[in-house]
C-alpha cells in the first residue's frame, strides 16, 4: 500500500512563551503544500529474515540518523506497543522534501505512516487516538493528520482549522542546505505577545502580509546565517507577493502570482521547487 506524505509551510509563527515544561508555546499558521515524500508499507512474509520487526529501506535524499531514531519507525512501534497483534512490516520511504528544513517532511512521513499502518492492519482508530499517537511523535505530527490549514497554538498541536484562499499563486521553495538547529533557534528569541495574531492578519489578502506577518526565528537565525536572509531579498527581488522562513528554517518560501514567470538564480547545490497547489 502506497501514500504521499506532503509538505507544510508555516504562515507566521510567534514564539509566545517558555512553559515550565522545556516547551514553548507559539502560534502559527501551517499550510499543507502539494510536494510529497513516498511511502509504501507491505506486510513481510514468513520467508524474510527480521518477520518479526520492521525492514526499512530509503531512496531519493539521504535518511540521516539510525532506523531506530527514524520517526515512521517511531510510529510503527508505537502502534505495536499497543495492538501486538501487528505483524511486521517492510516499510520503504522515497524522500523527496529536504530533512531538518522547516518543511515538517519528517512529522508528515511519521503520521502517515500511523495513518497507513491503521489501514494494513484494520485498527479502526479514532480521530482522538490518531491525535494522541501523533502527538507522541511530533508538535506538529498532529496537523498532518488533518492536513488542511490550520491555526496552530499550545506546541503547535492544538489545532483550528481556517480558511485561507491562495488559489491564485503559486508557490517556490528554496533550501540551501544549512541545518539550523530547532533548539538553538528557540533559545535566540524572545519570547512575547503579539500585537496581532496571526489568524487575524492571514484573513488579509496575501498582499497586505509583507511587514506584519512575521516568523520570529527570522532575526537570529538571519543573523547567524546571511546567506538565508540573501534568498527572501533574492525572492521579493523576483516579485514575490510575500516571502517567509518557514519554521526554524532553512527553507524559505515565496507565493507569486500564478502567472507571474520567476526567474531566480541560485547555486547548483541549493534545492528549489517551484509549484502550484492542486
Amino acid at each position: 500500500m502506497v501514500t504521499f506524505p506532503n509538505c507544510k509551510i508555516n504562515l507566521g509563527l510567534n514564539i509566545i512563551r517558555k512553559r515550565s515544561d522545556g516547551f514553548h508555546d507559539l502560534e502559527t499558521v501551517f499550510y499543507p503544500l502539494a510536494f510529497h515524500d513516498v511511502l509504501e508499507i507491505i506486510v513481510a512474509g514468513e520467508n524474510d529474515v527480521q518477520y518479526s520487526d520492521t525492514i526499512f529501506t530509503t531512496t531519493g535524499i539521504p535518511v540521516e540518523g539510525s532506523n531506530e531514531s527514524n520517526l515512521c519507525i517511531k510510529a510503527y512501534a508505537l502502534l505495536k506497543k499497543e495492538f501486538p497483534r501487528i505483524k511486521g512490516i517492510k516499510m520503504h520511504l522515497h524522500k523527496a522534501i529536504p530533512s531538518g528544513a522547516g518543511l515538517g517532511g519528517g512529522s508528515a512521513d511519521a503520521s502517515f505512516t500511523l495513518k497507513l499502518v491503521d489501514r494494513i492492519f484494520k485498527l479502526n482508530l479514532t480521530t482522538n487516538q490518531f491525535n494522541d499517537y501523533a502527538s507522541q511523535l511530533g508538535s506538529d505530527c498532529p496537523f498532518f493528520m488533518v492536513n488542511k490549514p490550520c491555526f496552530a497554538t499550545g506546541r503547535g498541536e492544538q489545532l483550528e482549522k481556517i480558511t485561507i484562499d491562495l488559489n491564485s499563486y503559486k508557490f517556490v521553495l528554496v533550501n540551501p542546505g544549512i541545518h539550523v538547529h530547532t533548539a538553538n533557534a528557540f533559545a535566540q528569541t524572545t519570547p512575547a505577545l503579539p500585537v496581532k495574531s496571526i489568524k487575524r492578519i492571514v484573513q488579509q489578502p496575501v498582499t497586505t502580509w509583507k511587514g506584519i506577518l512575521k516568523n520570529d526565528f527570522e532575526d537570529s537565525v538571519f543573523k547567524q546565517f546571511p546567506e538565508i536572509k540573501k534568498i527572501k531579498d533574492e525572492l521579493y527581488d523576483a516579485e514575490a507577493v510575500y516571502a517567509s522562513m518557514s519554521g526554524s528554517g532553512s527553507t524559505v518560501y515565496g507565493i507569486f502570482k500564478k502567472e507571474k514567470k520567476v526567474n531566480l538564480s541560485f547555486p547548483a547545490h541549493y534545492f528549489v521547487r517551484e509549484f502550484i497547489n492542486p
